[in-house]
């Protein structure tokens, strides 16, 4: 008698992982030291001048239009800082003459659907899950009817719809279009952190490049923690407890980024599962309601609702072997090239 495979078996273990970097070379030491270098001096600077400016809760004005406002922070955060990366590789290739054959910018949708698919929808699936894990400990913050976010929504405005349909209409635009327009600005950090930095670990051999990728990852957050993100300031062991529970979570969803890229050899499925995880976190907030302590949760970074997510990064780490099949020519991320020009 068989077995009908799960969802998960269907998108995460049928799926033969095929763009895999080369583990036998050497590091490349000069090539990530100018890397990392870039990537966290262009946007520890630009925190460094957020901070200067008011910090992320004090930042001022820059537009205001109508409803339109946006902060100095608000701007400097999704171009200057997020792109850091990004610019990271670029620059890294010019000073080094690496060239630009193995940028991971091949698309390979219909190839590799399924992880376009896991990309665009796993982060909300798993936000959900921390989020109800979360409330299931703490439910004095659960509001089941969302009263409180259509409340502080609607500021006391007549917004035309009742508060259900703006609820509906917040949770469907955060899962389905929202993903879409992050992912812009995702594609700043996954061309620098996966399509870059994660075959340049190979050698660690795989799981090791994909735990300190993640790890770099969460560390280059560290200066927006320490300005309140994510955890605010209110919590025992500020900033340093936040920055040891941020490094969980980026471990684990940059374990799911690491996975899209290496499974597609392409930067385009993390870049999406990126935006979806920015834009999904949101539903954790919709349903909240007082004042959770969110160095635990409900945004899927909080040491509760963090928890399916390192469950699926244990999964996905156990399915990684270093010898694997090499990457293919055309897949986009490429084998780690033996040594530096």
């Amino acid at each position: 008698m068989s077995i009908e495979p799960t969802l998960l078996h269907h998108l995460f273990e049928n799926l033969n992982m095929d763009a895999f970097p080369d583990t036998d070379g050497p590091l490349e030491r000069r090539r990530l030291g100018l890397f990392v270098t870039f990537a966290f001096g262009i946007a520890w600077a630009t925190a460094g001048y957020i901070y200067a400016s008011g910090g992320l809760t004090d930042s001022p004005t820059v537009v205001e239009a109508g409803p339109l406002s946006l902060t100095l922070a608000g701007i400097l955060l999704p171009t200057a800082y997020m792109f850091a990366p990004g610019i990271a590789n670029v620059l890294t290739r010019v000073l080094t003459r690496e060239g630009w054959d193995d940028l991971g910018l091949s698309v390979g949708f219909f190839d590799h659907w399924r992880a376009y698919v896991a990309a665009w929808f796993a982060p909300g699936v798993l936000t959900a899950l921390g989020a109800a894990l979360y409330f299931a400990v703490f439910p004095q913050y659960f509001d089941p009817a969302a009263e409180s976010f259509a409340s502080a929504a609607a500021g006391g405005a007549d917004v035309g719809m009742s508060p259900l349909a703006l609820v509906a209409l917040t949770v469907g635009a955060a899962v389905v279009i929202n993903p879409l327009v992050n992912a812009v600005f995702g594609f700043g950090e996954e061309f620098g952190w996966r399509a870059y930095l994660l075959p340049k670990l190979a050698p660690l051999g795989l799981q090791g490049a994909v735990v300190v990728q993640g790890l770099i990852w969460g560390a280059w957050h560290w200066p927006l923690i320490a300005m309140g993100y994510e955890y605010g300031f209110d919590y025992g062991g500020f900033p340093w407890v936040g920055f040891v529970v941020f490094l969980a979570f980026a471990l684990a969803a940059g374990t799911f980024l690491a996975w899209l890229t290496l499974r597609t050899g392409s930067v385009w499925p993390a870049s999406l599962g990126h935006g979806a995880i920015n834009a999904t976190a949101v539903v954790a907030v919709v349903f909240a309601r007082g004042d959770p302590d969110y160095l635990l949760g409900p945004l899927p970074m909080g040491v509760v609702s963090v928890l399916p997510w390192l469950a699926l990064a244990g999964y996905l780490l156990s399915r990684m072997e270093d010898g694997a099949p090499a990457a293919r020519s055309t897949s986009g991320v490429p084998p780690a090239s033996s040594a530096d020009e």
